[in-house]
């Protein structure tokens, strides 16, 4: 299932991480950032001033350069008016009926309407799927329900949550969205990063009283325009969360998500160490619901509801031969992709309530029992050019294991030679 990958463009194989191997990582200076809305991108290294995180030297993908990132001038805002860009679907304002293309298939339903329809809030989704106005194939859907390609998907009639009136928020809102804006990592005119803590669910469901989409209402703009949700994190997940401020920005986001045209990277904690050090995990998976709970289960080609995962993985650092440091890049996007793969060749992260399958396995000494995952970079098109490249800093939880075990987190990350599919 798996298999080792080399070097892109080079002769020399990527060799094995063996015992005693050490690489010096190269020191980068950190870079000075503000959130002050400059049409700029992040350095990777900017979160490390606000966090005190050292972070490993790795190679970023094409940045701007600082002429690039400047505040634009009239003249500049004026030329980019000119520029033709794509619009997103305009809201359909009768029933109408719409094909399930190639690039949407196994899409759920909820995430089917976002990406066709960005700015159709969570709630309104909800609203007309649970009183049966949407229909797939004729029959009545439900928002988690998978989608096929070719299946037809009656759509009612849409509209635009009307954004409430601008004022001055109450005292609770007004934490929030101070606590919101704690999470920044990176925000210009159109997209944000947060560093979303884990714990935090992005989006709601039953029992869930606070969530990101919940608190993005406090960040609307002068125009009652709130941000949008444009990808998802498990609710145990911390790192960065993407998350667009314009409805063009959603679209455009969207679709390089869709395209796979992003590249995330995540660190996880995992038992034992996995043999070989670095390779590649490609499965089908398939979700398999109970009464209490729902996990993917690795399935076989052609069962119903079986999708493709891809995942790379590379070991950075061991302790003790018990425990591994693991870099992870999914090629695929599949729900608990990562966590799912890791126990599937018996090296699942620690604290993961669904899928930890060692019997009779305990943690060491200090080790919260707790997800250890973190989105830890982020690398995608930004919506009016140029590359946006963010990096999340190790949660609380998981920066205590790293001290309490003895990883140094600026050690070279070799999961940054792994191909792009």
């Amino acid at each position: 299932m798996s298999r080792r990958f080399r070097k892109p463009l080079e002769k020399k194989s990527v060799r094995e991480v063996k015992r005693g191997d050490k690489r010096a990582p190269a020191k980068r200076g950190a870079e000075k950032s503000t959130r002050s809305g400059e049409k700029r991108v992040m350095s990777k290294h900017a979160a490390d001033q606000r966090f005190g995180d050292k972070r490993p030297s790795v190679k970023s993908g094409p940045r701007r350069s600082d002429a690039e990132i400047r505040s634009r001038t009239p003249r500049e805002e004026a030329m980019e008016a000119l520029v033709t860009v794509t619009p997103a679907a305009p809201l359909p304002a009768k029933v109408q009926t719409v094909t399930v293309t190639a690039d949407e298939n196994n899409m759920r339903v909820d995430r089917f309407l976002e990406a066709r329809f960005p700015g159709l809030s969570f709630s309104h989704i909800q609203r007309i799927v649970r009183k049966g106005e949407l229909r797939v194939n004729g029959k009545r859907a439900d928002s988690k329900d998978r989608l096929s390609e070719g299946d037809s998907v009656r759509i009612p009639p849409l509209k635009l949550d009307a954004p409430p009136v601008v004022g001055v928020l109450s005292e609770a809102a007004a934490k929030t969205r101070e606590a919101l804006q704690g999470m920044i990592l990176f925000e210009d005119a159109d997209v944000m990063v947060l560093n979303k803590p884990a714990g935090l669910a992005v989006q709601g469901g039953s029992g869930l009283s606070k969530h990101v989409d919940q608190m993005l209402e406090t960040m609307r703009d002068a125009k009652g325009q709130r941000p949008r949700l444009v990808h998802r994190l498990d609710r145990e997940t911390a790192g960065c969360l993407l998350v667009a401020k314009t409805r063009f920005a959603a679209s455009t986001l969207t679709g390089s998500f869709r395209h796979r045209s992003a590249r995330k990277i995540y660190w996880a904690l995992v038992a034992g160490v996995p043999k070989p050090k670095q390779g590649r995990i490609s499965t089908y998976l398939a979700k398999e619901e109970n009464e209490e709970d729902s996990i993917m289960r690795v399935a076989a080609h052609g069962d119903e509801g079986a999708s493709h995962a891809v995942t790379y993985y590379a070991v950075v650092e061991t302790s003790a031969q018990k425990l591994s440091w693991v870099s992870l890049k999914p090629v695929t996007g599949r729900t608990h992709q990562l966590r799912a793969h890791m126990a599937h060749i018996d090296h699942p992260i620690l604290g993961d309530p669904k899928y930890f399958n060692k019997e009779n396995w305990q943690l060491p000494g200090g080790v919260q029992n707790r997800l250890h995952l973190l989105a830890r970079r982020i690398v995608i098109p930004h919506p009016r050019g140029g590359v946006i490249d963010v990096t999340a800093p190790l949660p609380p939880h998981m920066l205590q294991s790293w001290n309490l075990l003895g990883l140094e987190a600026d050690r070279f990350d070799p999961i940054e030679n792994a191909p792009e599919e």
